[in-house]
């Protein structure tokens, strides 16, 4: 028989009248099926995780920390058997599955480092100016409210650990809404989470349908949004919420910039190595893989080759084989859209130097070039293993090349110049710039976000705690500075 997965409701584990299946992506098998929350329940949690609030704000930082390092040292123990969930329901190779939990283990460990330390506050003489003789400003931060945390299904352990760590860290009650494809990963957080000491009520993670989203959006209880998905969705919700603080981390089209310093065999083979491996990696379904390869007419043709050689060379095949690198995307919808795209492209005069085939949801690892600029791939996120190529004339037209998109997440950019790097920090319109390297890099413990319609605010372990607080302000007086 085929196991059904309790949600967690106000810390509890409980079951509603319905099921969710989650099918494989790779075969279509059943993997399991997930309870369904009624929106009674959906109603319970959010009533719990209100009134927990002021309680779980004043839980003493050692008890948040030590919760958060407990479920790191749990992430830890059961990674074979997390890792081999992520790629069932995802049809993540296992390689990069069992990456995926490592990453969440340092979310929680980081989160309980900084519920430690944080405090976001200094002591403020104001005796600076005569009206503040004998006072003294001391900020701290205290929780906005309740957080409602929705997440996606490309990363389905870590990018729910990056909307619940911070939330404890904090004390701040959280509602969880994991991807209705793969909820299963962020349900075994719940089984982690219920064996810590946290009140009850300050965390729930109910897979509801998405059609059950903008009731709980509009929800006046929980006044903080962190939305990770597509940009459509992300803008609807804060257009739908103004008064609300929402935090969105949306889509990209990657960009990786390869200059004419940047030409040795040396120089070449990594950056096709990087590029080949991370516009194809979690088939492609990331913010940030490349998708745009921007190179330098003297490295042009060199790297055109090399690249085209790295992508065939990616293995693609049975997520669970370690010697997979390429898996299918989340369904085969999803690669319908991908081989729509590319085949518009195509049609528009685009050349196809690899891949282009689709055989149910997998697609094969695909490179483009002379990609006209109004066609749909050049314009919109991929989502999917492809890649394409354009030659430029120098820096100027690289730099402007990647800010001629409406999306800004992260760019690349493969130079051995100093002075360049930061003339890229400063010229590219992005949220962050890899030097050296693909667009793909993510430190889970440093700011991540976008601007333009990649997003709003930062994740990041400690910068999503600035987002899930605000500063309150105490005067004293009467003082001796």
């Amino acid at each position: 028989m085929t196991s059904i997965h309790a949600f967690w409701l106000a810390g509890r584990q409980t079951t509603g009248e319905t099921t969710l299946d989650v099918h494989s992506p790779w075969d279509g098998r059943l993997v399991a099926r997930a309870a369904v929350p009624t929106d009674a329940q959906v109603e319970e949690a959010v009533a719990a995780a209100y009134a927990v609030r002021d309680e779980f704000a004043a839980t003493p930082a050692h008890a948040r920390a030590a919760a958060l390092d407990h479920v790191s040292r749990r992430l830890v123990e059961r990674t074979e058997e997390i890792a081999q969930l992520i790629s069932a329901e995802n049809g993540k190779p296992i390689k990069w599955a069992r990456g995926e939990v490592g990453r969440a283990v340092s979310v929680f460990r980081f989160a309980a480092e900084e519920a430690r330390r944080f405090n976001g506050g200094e002591a403020q003489r104001l005796d600076t100016d005569a009206g503040g003789q004998g006072r003294l400003a001391l900020t701290r931060r205290f929780p906005k409210g309740v957080v409602l945390g929705i997440a996606p299904f490309n990363f389905p352990l870590n990018l729910c650990a990056h909307k619940i760590a911070p939330a404890i860290a904090v004390g701040a009650p959280i509602i969880l809404k994991p991807a209705p494809a793969t909820p299963l990963s962020g349900l075994i957080l719940g089984e982690l989470l219920a064996e810590t000491e946290l009140p009850a009520g300050s965390w729930s993670i109910l897979p509801v349908a998405n059609g059950k989203m903008p009731a709980l959006v509009q929800d006046e209880r929980m006044p903080v949004i962190s939305f990770t998905g597509s940009d459509k969705v992300g803008y609807a919700i804060m257009d739908s919420v103004p008064r609300k603080h929402c935090t969105l981390e949306l889509g990209g089209n990657g960009a990786a910039v390869v200059l004419g310093d940047f030409s040795s065999d040396e120089d070449l083979d990594w950056a096709a190595s990087r590029i080949a491996t991370f516009s194809n990696y979690q088939g492609g379904q990331s913010c940030i893989s490349v998708q745009r390869v921007i190179a330098d007419a003297s490295v042009y043709d060199g790297l055109v080759s090399r690249v085209v050689k790295a992508v065939e060379a990616q293995v693609t095949g049975d997520p669970s084989d370690p010697a997979t690198e390429v898996g299918p995307l989340v369904n085969e919808e999803a690669a319908k859209r991908v081989e729509s795209w590319v085949d518009e492209a195509v049609a528009a005069g685009a050349k196809l130097l690899t891949g282009g085939k689709r055989d149910g949801a997998t697609y094969a690892p695909t490179v483009l070039a002379d990609v006209p600029a109004d066609v749909t791939i050049a314009c919109e996120e991929v989502f999917g293993p492809v890649l394409t190529l354009k030659k430029v004339d120098g820096e100027a037209e690289a730099f402007a090349a990647v800010n001629d998109s409406k999306y800004g997440l992260q760019a690349g950019v493969f130079t051995h110049d100093l002075q360049t790097a930061f003339r890229a920090h400063r010229a590219l319109e992005v949220g962050g710039v890899v030097i050296g390297d693909a667009p793909s890099y993510r430190a889970d413990q440093m700011p991540y976000g976008g601007v333009k319609q990649s997003g709003v605010g930062r994740e990041g372990v400690r910068f999503a705690m600035d987002d899930y607080t605000y500063e309150r302000v105490m005067v004293l007086t009467g003082l001796t500075l």
